[in-house]
């Protein structure tokens, strides 16, 4: 499976903080999706709280 480069921010406690993330998917949706799974997972954040700017394939 191909791997994506996925940048974005995201706003824990109300502060913003730029992330980029390495995901193995079978294409961008797939890793963009699995970005916001991740990232909402990890820092108890909603969708909304989370901004994807791109998704490049690494």
């Amino acid at each position: 499976m191909p791997e994506y480069e996925v940048n974005g921010s995201f706003e824990p406690g109300g502060e913003k903080r730029d992330f980029t993330q390495v995901i193995e998917a079978e294409n961008a949706d797939v890793a963009r999706e699995r970005t916001y799974a991740e990232l909402g997972s990890r820092h108890r954040l909603k969708r909304t709280q989370i901004e994807v700017d791109e998704v490049n394939q690494a």
